[in-house]
């Protein structure tokens, strides 16, 4: 179960790079614009233990971000509820990170630790608001804190406001509580789907203004019909619910796409058919074809080859 879960968030982290930035920000403090280059780490990492000899272990997220400087992130996502152990892989896979990427000079070995968080789905109102390591040495002691983002925490009208959409996917965990009484009352089900169908058009409104893409949006509607499906797989009526409103985009996005290439293609074999022809300069091809000038000029490259 846990796997949909770490799959999901690995899955909107690598493929919509651009929604790291806010959550960032949000967890750290930072002020990054959202231009920074962010670079990724290889996530598998073998541990090596007294009894288990280079266990691998996957973490499910590790980067760098190219700001004003080089900061090395690391982020888990936990659906499990907090229980301390969280603390112990965290660490396991920090020193991992560090000794993996760690430099020697001479007999001198330098290892940086990451800046590290986890986003807890489910947490009781006594789970912290960060973890910490204390770690003691002969040369003195150092500790820090390792920040605590909660799901249940976060409504909405928070999540777009502040651009958290990283978020979206596992927004049901904040109505897991009701989930028997969404599956047998269907005022409230129907309160649900409001507002899942309040999200869509929020997300809709988002890609209109070209603050996100249409690929943006289909992962992010994608994974939350994963997570729901995992996490009300118990629940019939709430599947066919908000489960088929999921779905419903999803299958316009695919009708949309298909539609889109049998147009373009269209448009190419028009402007195909005008080269052949050659009695137009490029621009008029374009222009007669709908075709960007740029496009029309690699058509007409093929055509000479």
């Amino acid at each position: 179960m846990a796997n949909i879960y770490d799959g999901a968030f690995r899955t909107i982290l690598n493929d919509c790079k651009q929604l790291i930035i806010p959550m960032i920000n949000e967890i750290f403090g930072e002020d990054y614009t959202g231009k920074e280059k962010i670079e990724f780490r290889p996530n598998e990492h073998f541990l090596d233990q007294q009894n288990d000899a280079n266990q691998e272990r996957i973490t499910d997220t590790n980067f760098t971000i190219w700001g004003r400087e080089k900061k090395k992130y690391h982020l888990e996502c936990e659906s499990s509820l907090p229980d301390g152990r969280m603390t112990i892989r965290l660490f396991e896979y920090d020193a991992q990170i560090a000794l993996d990427e760690g430099k020697i000079t001479g007999e001198t070995l330098t290892v940086t630790f990451p800046n590290t968080a986890v986003l807890y789905l489910r947490s009781r109102k006594k789970t912290p608001d960060k973890m910490k390591y204390v770690i003691k040495t002969p040369g003195g002691t150092v500790e820090y804190d390792v920040p605590i983002m909660k799901m249940q925490e976060y409504s909405l009208d928070d999540i777009f406001a502040k651009d958290l959409l990283i978020l979206i996917p596992f927004y049901i965990f904040s109505h897991e509580k009701q989930f028997m009484v969404y599956n047998s009352n269907e005022q409230k089900l129907e309160e649900l789907k409001t507002e899942y169908r309040g999200i869509l058009e929020r997300l809709d409104e988002l890609e209109r203004k070209k603050v996100i893409g249409a690929f943006d949006k289909r992962v992010i509607i994608e994974l939350s019909g994963d997570v729901l499906k995992e996490i009300a797989r118990k629940y019939e009526n709430i599947q066919k619910g908000v489960g088929g409103m999921m779905r419903g985009p999803m299958i316009e996005t695919s009708a949309r796409r298909l539609r889109d290439k049998a147009e373009n293609d269209a448009k190419r074999e028009a402007a195909l058919r005008m080269l052949q022809d050659g009695e137009l300069p490029i621009e008029k091809v374009a222009e007669y074809s709908g075709l960007a000038i740029k496009e029309v000029e690699e058509l007409a490259k093929l055509q000479t080859v």
